[in-house]
C-alpha cells in the first residue's frame, strides 16, 4: 500500500512513516517544515519505499498529485503547541481548517480513504471525566485565542464526517491525548521535552500554574500502533476515536518524576499562566480519555509506562547532544588540519 502522510516530518508523523516503511508500505511525506524537521526523517531517505516533498498542503496542485498517487491519506499536518496557538491564532485556524478541507476535496475525487488527526483539546472545559467520543464539547469564549485550536479541530471533524455521510468518502478521526516520546520538541510549549531539557541542564523545571492540573501521557509508539490498526479496520470508517493513556499524573508530579529519572538537582518553579501565555489564559484541570471504544474496535491499549517513556526522551536528547559534540570536534579537527597544511605549504 502507498500511504501519503501530511505533516510526516513532524513528531508523530515521522514515527508513523518509520513504522509503515518497516511494515513494507510505501510512504510519501508532504511537509512544509514549519514545525516538522528533515532531521526527523533523515534516516528514512535511504529506503526505496520512502519519499518526501517539501511543500504545504495549501498547494492544491502538488496535493492533488500526491493524493492521486496514494492508496491512503493520513492527514497530520496542523498548527501544534499551545504557545504557537496563542501567538498565531490566524495561522492556526487557516492551517487547520483550510488544510483539512483541501485534503478532503482531493481525496474525494478518487475516493481515497482519509485519516484525520484531531485532539483532546476539542473537549475544551468539559468536566465529564473520562472524556467519551460522543460527549458534549465545552469551549471557552471566542475572545480567548487559546480556544481557536480546539474550535478549528472540531470543525475539521465536522467536515470529515460530513464528507463520509454526504459523499461516502471513507474517513476515520482520532483524538490524540498528549502523545509524547523521542523527536518531540519543546519549542512550542510541549511540557515533557521542556521538563527533560531543563532538568538535563540543571535549570529550574518550570511548571505553569499551580501544577495540580493533570494529564495522561501516551508513548508515541503506542499511538502509531493504534493508527495502523485503525486504518486497516473497515468498521472504523465514519467513527471518532480517543487515543491516549489512562495513566493520570499531575504536572507537578510529572516534574518530580522527570527530576527523579534524571537524578537532577534542578529546582521546580511555578510560573503563572498570565506570564507564560496571555492574560486570562484558561487551562483544564483534568484531561482523561475513555479508550473503551478503540479497545472494542481494534483491541488496543497503551503498553508503555510513563517512566519508560521519560527514559526514552532522556536517551534521545543525550544522543542528540553527543552528536553535536562530535560534530564540533570534527569541525575543530578539520580546522586544525587545514591550518597545519597551510602552514606547511607556506
Amino acid at each position: 500500500m502507498r500511504v501519503l502522510i501530511t505533516g510526516g516530518a513532524g513528531f508523530i508523523g515521522s514515527h508513523l512513516a518509520e513504522a509503515l516503511v518497516a511494515k513494507g508500505d510505501e510512504v510519501i511525506v508532504l511537509d512544509d517544515l514549519s514545525t516538522g524537521s528533515i532531521e526527523n526523517i533523515r534516516h528514512l531517505k535511504a529506503s526505496p519505499k520512502f519519499s518526501y516533498c517539501v511543500e504545504s498542503v495549501m498547494n492544491k496542485g502538488v496535493l492533488a498529485e500526491l493524493v492521486d498517487e496514494s492508496d491512503l491519506v493520513m492527514h497530520l499536518a496542523a498548527a501544534v503547541g499551545v504557545r504557537l496557538i496563542v501567538e498565531s491564532p490566524v495561522r492556526t485556524i487557516e492551517t487547520n481548517v483550510k488544510g483539512t478541507e483541501l485534503v478532503l476535496q482531493a481525496a474525494q475525487k478518487k475516493k481515497k480513504p482519509v485519516f484525520i488527526a484531531s485532539t483532546s483539546e476539542v473537549y475544551g472545559k468539559s468536566t465529564a471525566i473520562p472524556f467519551q467520543e460522543d460527549a458534549d464539547l465545552v469551549l471557552g469564549p471566542t475572545i480567548r485565542g487559546r480556544w481557536s485550536y480546539a474550535a478549528s479541530k472540531a470543525l475539521d471533524e465536522f467536515l470529515a464526517l460530513a464528507y463520509w455521510r454526504e459523499k461516502k468518502l471513507p474517513v476515520i478521526v482520532a483524538r490524540f491525548f498528549n502523545t509524547v516520546g523521542p523527536r518531540q520538541t519543546g519549542r512550542y510549549g510541549m511540557v515533557l521535552p521542556n521538563f527533560v531539557r531543563q532538568g538535563m541542564k540543571g535549570d529550574p523545571i518550570t511548571v505553569y500554574g499551580n501544577g495540580k492540573q493533570s494529564r495522561c501521557f501516551c508513548y508515541v509508539g503506542d499511538v502509531v500502533a493504534a493508527l495502523i490498526k485503525l486504518v486497516e479496520k473497515p468498521e472504523a470508517i465514519g467513527q471518532v476515536f480517543n487515543i491516549g493513556s489512562t495513566e493520570e499524573i499531575s504536572i507537578g508530579d510529572l516534574a518530580l518524576l522527570v527530576k527523579q529519572r534524571l537524578k537532577s538537582n534542578s529546582q521546580i518553579s511555578h510560573i503563572p499562566y498570565d506570564q507564560a501565555y496571555e492574560e486570562g489564559f484558561e487551562d483544564m484541570m483534568r484531561r482523561i480519555p475513555s479508550i473503551e471504544k478503540i479497545s472494542g474496535c481494534i483491541g488496543w491499549r497503551p503498553l508503555t509506562p510513563l517512566s519508560k517513556t521519560i527514559d526514552s526522551i532522556i536517551q534521545y536528547f543525550q544522543e542528540k547532544d553527543q552528536e553535536v559534540i562530535e560534530e564540533k570536534d570534527q569541525a575543530l579537527t578539520q580546522s586544525v588540519m587545514s591550518s597545519k597544511a597551510k602552514a606547511f605549504s607556506d
